[in-house]
């Protein structure tokens, strides 16, 4: 199921109304510290405050009449669950999620906050999305996949769409990558809107699928990863639509530990005055540490989400 940029374009057209058109933000003190010209796509300032948002809505607002009564069911660490939720209760669409017991309080506060009905699972030891095609059977749902579905991928891409719109072209574009919704769909924004632009996805290193897939051609799983990049605890890319695309339209991954994505995350917070979630901060996070030399470059990077849990944070702030 290929995605093209007229499926993003169009994807555009239609959240347009109800999405927010993010600022792209800039940091002197980051360009000095680079020696690049970084402009922030910054989608913690999205509704529900992630990326997620373009995506779900997108895909709500394109099931049928009876799809829409019968209601929705997705699984998600918490932003794909908040999307939904939202778009749900935006569209009068019923909303199942399906979210780990580990999931942020503050995920799951939201997702209840938006009218979802939310059901816990154990990521250790049960497969969410047995769980959630089980409730989808038995309850007439559509399942909305968090990445793996063509509407998905194309809603993520208009992030970049407008990111190149309002501040590139770009020599580079660092972005977050999961299950690789975000990475794929901005990959193929910018693969029409500025074509010399090299695409680079960065992972927890503790949750290198993607990087592993894109190295060997082979689509890769691995387990549960455990790393404070919630948003990035994807076992796979997906088979059907992400990691095809990805292969076509990404040129490289990255990946950063946690320790390097803990200080990035607080280094935005500290110098750009912006609350960012880990997984939010991991194409920041790459650039910041120097895992590749973007010297001279006009380098585009996508900040995901904003939703961290703050006592959270500050235990490990206070940890410093």
């Amino acid at each position: 199921m290929a995605v093209t940029f007229d499926d993003v374009a169009a994807a555009h057209e239609r959240i347009r109304a109800v999405a927010r058109r993010t600022p792209v933000l800039t940091s002197a003190t980051i360009d000095a510290l680079t020696g690049a010209r970084v402009h922030f796509k910054c989608e913690n300032f999205q509704r529900m405050g992630a990326f997620k948002f373009r995506g779900a809505y997108n895909a709500l607002a394109q099931l049928s009449a009876e799809q829409k009564e019968k209601g929705v069911v997705a699984f998600s660490s918490g932003n794909h669950a908040q999307a939904v939720a939202l778009s749900g209760k935006l569209l009068g669409v019923p909303a199942v999620i399906v979210m780990p017991t580990d999931a942020p309080k503050v995920k799951l506060a939201a997702t209840r906050g938006y009218g979802a009905e939310v059901i816990l699972y154990d990521a250790h030891n049960e497969d969410r999305q047995k769980i959630a095609e089980q409730l989808a059977a038995e309850r007439g749902l559509t399942l909305i996949p968090p990445f793996d579905h063509p509407h998905i991928a194309a809603g993520q891409g208009t992030a970049a769409k407008e990111l190149i719109e309002d501040a590139g072209p770009f020599d580079l574009l660092l972005v977050p990558c999961g299950g690789g919704g975000l990475l794929s769909g901005c990959a193929v924004a910018a693969r029409q809107l500025s074509p010399q632009c090299r695409v680079i996805g960065v992972e927890p290193a503790a949750g290198d699928d993607g990087a592993r897939s894109f190295r060997s051609k082979q689509l890769e799983t691995i387990g549960t990863p455990d790393t404070i990049a919630d948003g990035a605890r994807t076992a796979s890319l997906g088979p059907n639509v992400t990691f095809p695309l990805i292969l076509k339209h990404v040129d490289g991954f990255l990946t950063v530990t946690d320790e390097e994505l803990l200080q990035s995350m607080f280094f935005l917070w500290e110098r750009m005055k912006i609350v960012v979630e880990p997984t939010g901060a991991l194409a920041a996070c790459a650039l910041l540490t120097k895992k590749l030399d973007a010297k001279g470059m006009k380098v585009g990077v996508v900040i995901s989400g904003g939703n961290v849990d703050l006592a959270w944070a500050a235990a490990r702030l206070g940890a410093r």
